[in-house]
């Protein structure tokens, strides 16, 4: 079997946790190699993502290690068997890598933390809000019918079987970025209050009032399978989208969440009676905006 051209972050991770696994039972790819009656070389390859596990021989290698965490282990075949092949397979002519992979880190997601400062996260956004991203001349998206209709199916996921819980804490500036007309923000807006509404969704107003963690942090996305061990942070950057793995940087990120939750407003909640919003609240900010427009 050749080798891959082309590396999935799933792939990218089975071959990283495969090497911190070894790493950690102190031995050298070639000992680990010669234990299990393979090249070091192969071995290799698969750390690197480059080539695919057996699920027998993968289990071999977990026990050569000394992992015994059932859970986790299953969650690894899991990723070894996985096809990789999902709603996003269509897209793949015409989007890149990182926005495929972020979709298919989304459908395997117990959770999701998000942070934005300056747009809505794309898991909320209108269609109209979209199209007016895309359309801005300076962004420079490209194959915009295509990242739009994208951007639209990842949005499934929040209503599908078993959805995932997503907790997004938004910066005030982003509810104050004009992406289209004031009856296109107006729209927006609106839909954040009616996505709160759904038990697995959780949003909160960063104000300009803050601490400035949200000043220190940047954008992520805090991708929590049901393994939390195996969860990602995503970062997607102007030229690149970064994923952080080790698991000192995802306690870090979890940390950093923490307390822009704690720092911002209280979360978007309608149910409450009219005398609960005395105290500034993220709902109370969006309906002032609202007013605004």
């Amino acid at each position: 079997m050749g080798l891959r051209t082309t590396i999935s972050e799933r792939q990218h991770r089975l071959g990283f946790e495969l090497k911190q696994l070894r790493e950690q039972a102190g031995l050298s790819a070639a000992d680990a190699a010669q234990r299990i009656g393979m090249s070091r070389a192969q071995l290799s390859h698969i750390e690197l993502g480059r080539t695919s596990i057996l699920t027998e021989r993968l289990l071999e290698l977990c026990d050569t290690y000394g992992c015994t965490d059932k859970p986790y282990i299953d969650a690894l075949v899991s990723l070894s068997e996985a096809t990789g092949k999902g709603w996003w397979s269509a897209h793949k002519k015409h989007l890149g890598s990182g926005a495929l992979n972020l979709a298919e880190l989304e459908a395997q997601a117990a959770s999701l933390r998000v942070h934005e400062s300056l747009f809505i996260p794309g898991l909320f956004q209108t269609a109209d809000y979209a199209r007016a991203i895309f359309n801005s001349p300076k962004l420079g998206f490209e194959n915009i019918n295509e990242a739009l209709k994208f951007r639209m199916e990842r949005q499934h996921i929040l209503t599908g079987k078993n959805p995932p819980s997503v907790h997004a804490v938004i910066h005030e500036a982003a509810l104050h970025m004009r992406f289209g007309s004031a009856q296109v923000v107006r729209e927006q807006l609106v839909r954040l209050i009616e996505l709160a509404r759904q038990p697995n969704v959780t949003i909160q107003v960063y104000p300009f009032s803050a601490q400035a963690y949200a000043a220190l942090s940047g954008n992520f996305v805090h991708v929590i399978p049901h393994a939390p061990r195996l969860g990602t942070v995503v970062l997607d950057r102007a030229t690149a989208t970064d994923y952080l793995r080790e698991p000192a940087q995802l306690v870090q990120y979890g940390t950093l969440f923490d307390r822009l939750a704690e720092n911002a407003l209280g979360p978007v909640d309608v149910s409450l009676a009219p005398d609960a919003h005395s105290v500034k609240d993220s709902l109370s900010l969006i309906q002032h905006l609202l007013y605004t427009l």
